[in-house]
């Protein structure tokens, strides 16, 4: 896990970007009180944007701990050929079979118990 300088990066981080978002509410606010044509949000709320979320990104990947490399190798090395290649997923059960083995009666008697 991350070191307590990490923890505090994220906490700033995050407590900045929640300001930029009351900030932006409060210019949207002040922009419907005074009539005002204003489609931008101000630089300094843009600006805290962008250093919250690089804050918090950066504490984020501190404070998750050590990364691990991804080896495919490793798992694929236990495993044959026909393991790999089978995929319960896809099998199909519709098939031709149902036409050419029919189980109703026909004529009044069974298929399967016909004896002529």
């Amino acid at each position: 896990m991350g070191n307590r300088r990490d923890k505090l990066i994220l906490i700033s981080g995050l407590i900045i970007l929640f300001h930029a978002a009351y900030s932006a509410a409060q210019h949207r606010t002040y922009v419907r009180l005074t009539e005002k044509d204003a489609t931008r949000l101000p630089g300094d709320v843009v600006l805290q944007c962008i250093i919250g979320t690089l804050l918090a990104c950066y504490g984020v990947v501190s404070v998750a701990g050590t990364f691990r490399d991804i080896k495919v190798g490793a798992e694929l090395d236990n495993k044959t050929w026909e393991t790999l290649t089978n995929r319960p997923a896809f099998y199909t059960f519709a098939h031709r079979g149902a036409k050419f083995f029919v189980s109703k009666k026909a004529n009044g008697r069974s298929a399967l118990n016909s004896n002529d």
